[in-house]
């Protein structure tokens, strides 16, 4: 059974990613990629870092992944990256080892892509290049400000107002909620209803980006169930500067959406390492614990429910490949990655509930790994699209 889980959580990529999903010239570079992250995973076990103190253990963690040379996985070549374009097979790859050791270091690693990528997306030349190779170097934090307590699924029901001035800039009013990062980066962007509707009188929005340390930025920290630095980020008339404006007037929802439309797969991708790990300590649980006289890795019922949970693994983690291929290739539509997340996320929810009830009491004592995983796992199921949000995107291309 442990070999099997071993198979279902990286073999599979390397015997099977580049003839499935058309990338045969790419192997032998993932196979490379992933040597380095088991390297980097096994020495994290090794050397743990303290989670107590949110702030430093992100600034801590995103050290580590610099050093390295992950950071670049996040960020183009031209700007000290490690391939010429961002590839979301690189990212799913890099988030499905990270998840299992920690979700505070999935977030680290996966910030500094979600908060970097709309400036590749739309920012000017030179921010790109003051920006972006501090963002490879892992000197600079990201952070991602989009959600508002009023629009969530609906991020068109923003009310953070830009207010244009004289001379091309604008000011910011409003507030964020549920930002990672918020405190601790260096670099947010943001975005915002812009002053001017369009020609038939509906809203229009803009993308900014600002220094962490902007005057009128403030942050109010938050907990949540897995804890990593989160809070509301308020702005009181932040002033950006028109060469900081990401994009033209108007573009700010289209660079929002295209920035999750690069990560969404990769969400699927922290949901698989979660299942892995959850199969790992299952597969490890129920091998010793003994109850009744012999092993419960011998109770049927136990080895068909992990059975389930092991061919669901390998269909959601093809889907989430599958995906991420499509993307990189350039050939992505809607439905694939609203599919990966949505079958991904939904069964590391039911893979980790499992893990739980094989441990008994066990799996509900804090510290112990089922119990971590258990509040890591539930938002992603929520954060970059809700699951009901996938199944409506899924509807949307089918019907």
């Amino acid at each position: 059974m442990a070999a099997a889980a071993a198979f279902v959580s990286k073999r599979i990529l390397e015997r099977d990613l580049a003839t499935i999903f058309g990338l045969p010239e790419s192997a032998a570079r993932w196979t490379e990629l992933e040597d380095r992250l088991e390297a980097f995973c096994a020495e994290l076990r090794q050397a743990s870092v303290d989670e107590t103190d949110e702030h430093a253990a992100t600034r801590e963690y995103i050290r580590r992944l610099a050093a390295a040379g992950l950071t670049k996985l996040v960020v183009p070549a031209a700007f000290g990256g490690e391939h010429e374009q961002v590839s979301a097979t690189a990212i799913c790859l890099a988030r499905q080892w990270l998840a299992r050791e920690s979700g505070a270091l999935d977030t680290a690693f996966v910030m500094q892509g979600l908060g970097s990528f709309p400036v590749v997306l739309a920012g000017r030349p030179e921010l790109r290049q003051a920006l972006l190779p501090g963002v490879a170097a892992g000197t600079t934090i990201c952070a991602f400000a989009l959600t508002e307590p009023g629009a969530g699924s609906d991020v068109s029901g923003m009310q953070t107002i830009a207010e244009p001035q004289a001379d091309g800039a604008v000011l910011l009013r409003g507030h964020k909620t549920f930002i990672s990062n918020a405190g601790v980066a260096d670099s947010y962007v943001v975005f915002a209803r812009e002053a001017e509707t369009t020609a038939e009188g509906k809203p229009r929005f803009g993308a900014f980006w600002l220094a962490g340390d902007a005057p009128g930025l403030s942050v109010e920290p938050m907990k949540v169930t897995a804890p990593h630095p989160i809070g509301t980020v308020r702005f009181d008339g932040v002033r950006v500067p028109c060469e900081h404006r990401l994009g033209e007037p108007g573009e700010g929802l289209r660079i929002a959406l295209g920035n999750l439309d690069q990560f969404r797969a990769t969400v699927g991708a922290a949901a698989l390492g979660i299942t892995d790990r959850a199969l790992e300590e299952s597969v490890q649980h129920l091998c010793a614990r003994v109850q009744f006289g012999r092993p419960l890795a011998k109770q049927q019922g136990l080895r068909f429910a992990m059975a389930d949970l092991a061919a669901e693994h390998v269909a959601a983690q093809l889907m989430v490949y599958r995906a991420a291929a499509a993307r990189d290739r350039g050939d992505a539509t809607p439905d694939q990655p609203a599919m990966a997340k949505l079958l991904a996320t939904e069964l590391a929810q039911r893979a980790v509930d499992r893990c739980i009830q094989n441990f008994g009491g066990r799996g509900v004592v804090v510290g112990e790994v089922p119990e971590r995983l258990y509040r890591e796992v539930r938002a992603l199921r929520i954060y970059e699209g809700t699951s009901e949000i996938q199944k409506l995107v899924i509807a949307r291309a089918m019907l």
